[in-house]
């Protein structure tokens, strides 16, 4: 009897301990600087080893990031099509409350099959309502397409709400943001209200200023110290130098189990949706380098980001290989607490500080490869010639600061 009950108690807390800690947020063409919208997810899940792939299985074809064990790509947390629709999710806690519906976590599924023959948030909405029930879910849905449609779907086993992003009375500022609770479940349950908090003072503060941007959000959101709880923000107090300095790690947008972010870069009304863009963090964010990617006729993909000979895409390894010096206690709770001064420090040495040159090279060539193809055309050749650059430029960037093998063989 006695030890039936701790597995019970061992069973409610993994169940109740807040595993999956996405934080989302979805901006409409309206509010961005440059009229397309943003489609956004910090991935939080204890998978950390994350690829893309490249699939053609369905009406569309389309990229999705996909657990690097998930072989066959069953299941995608994050991707858009060659329509230019693109969904991502983050599970909801105070959704299905007393449901004793036995299927449960087919999130990465329900997206997969969207991905394959959705185009516009309407045919999503049609999608969602024709499901097979009980759909086996609890999640905020969030989509857009290529006619400027942004939309979040809190969705049950049975039923789901839409809220509607281009609405300014749902939307007054031109954003939405969803963590591990929906508007519309159970008040007070579910989790990831201080992350929310965290987001909605970030998100505000840059729609005051117009600066609603991809490179915001993967700079100032994903990689954001502050936690509005506390007022505390890492980066106003930074240690002297590289030796240790540990600081308690909870309820940050970034954490221990943060995996992997996403930021779709949707196309204006009338622009060829071969123009949505992609940028994507693969790995721990903190210490892996942000890069874009496009779909094209052969679904080719920078090699860094897919799965190599050991079933691991190395850029998410290399960043996983310096997160292990971020948090480098591993008994107890060891895993709550950062090492503040092996990722930034005042003398500049830190692991973030260290791979932002990497990703500002990459970022400000793809911004201008983009600005001549939205002048021109798509071209899939500089495409591609890109990702040959990528393959060649981040590994060596990881090797010339860390020391890192190239190959991380």
């Amino acid at each position: 009897m006695f030890r039936s009950i701790n597995i019970i108690v061992v069973f409610l807390v993994i169940w109740f301990a807040d595993p999956y800690a996405c934080t989302t947020a979805i901006v409409s063409g309206k509010f961005t600087p440059d009229g397309r919208p943003l489609l956004f997810k910090h991935r939080d899940t204890s998978f950390e080893q994350n690829k893309l792939m490249y699939f053609n299985e369905g009406k569309y074809t389309f990229i999705g990031l996909v657990n690097s064990a998930d072989h066959q790509g069953k299941e995608i947390w994050a991707g858009f099509n060659s329509a230019g629709f693109a969904i991502i999710n983050s599970e909801s806690y105070n959704l299905n409350v007393g449901d004793t519906t036995r299927l449960r976590d087919m999130e990465g599924v329900l997206m997969k099959k969207a991905l394959a023959q959705c185009a516009t948030v309407k045919e999503f909405a049609d999608f969602l309502d024709s499901y097979e029930r009980p759909r086996g879910v609890r999640a905020n849905f969030g989509v857009i397409d290529a006619s400027g449609g942004a939309a979040y779907f809190e969705t049950g086993n049975t039923e789901f709400e839409m809220i509607d992003v281009n609405d300014q009375a749902l939307a007054p500022f031109g954003y939405v943001i969803r963590t591990n609770f929906s508007a519309t479940g159970i008040p007070d349950a579910g989790y990831g209200y201080i992350r929310y908090e965290n987001a909605n003072t970030l998100f505000s503060k840059a729609a005051a200023a117009g600066n609603l941007t991809y490179r915001f959000i993967l700079e100032d959101v994903s990689r954001s110290l502050y936690h509005s709880m506390t007022g505390v923000n890492l980066y106003a107090d930074l240690p002297p130098d590289n030796r240790s300095n540990f600081v308690s790690f909870e309820d940050f947008i970034p954490r221990n189990s943060s995996v992997a972010t996403t930021v779709v870069q949707g196309v204006k009304t009338g622009e060829p949706v071969d123009l949505t863009t992609m940028w994507i963090i693969p790995g721990f964010q903190l210490c892996t380098v942000a890069l874009p990617v496009w779909l094209t006729s052969e679904g080719r993909l920078p090699r860094i980001t897919v799965a190599d000979e050991r079933n691991v895409a190395p850029l998410c390894d290399y960043g996983l290989t310096l997160k292990a010096k971020c948090f480098p206690v591993r008994r107890g709770s060891g895993k709550r607490y950062l090492d503040l001064a092996a990722l930034i420090n005042q003398q500049g040495t830190g692991i973030l500080q260290r791979i932002l040159p990497i990703e500002e090279k990459i970022l400000n060539r793809a911004e201008t490869m983009l600005a001549g193809w939205r002048q021109d055309k798509f071209s899939e050749e500089d495409a591609l010639r890109f990702y040959d650059w990528l393959d060649e430029t981040v590994p060596e960037g990881y090797f010339e600061q860390f020391g890192l093998p190239v190959g991380q063989k």
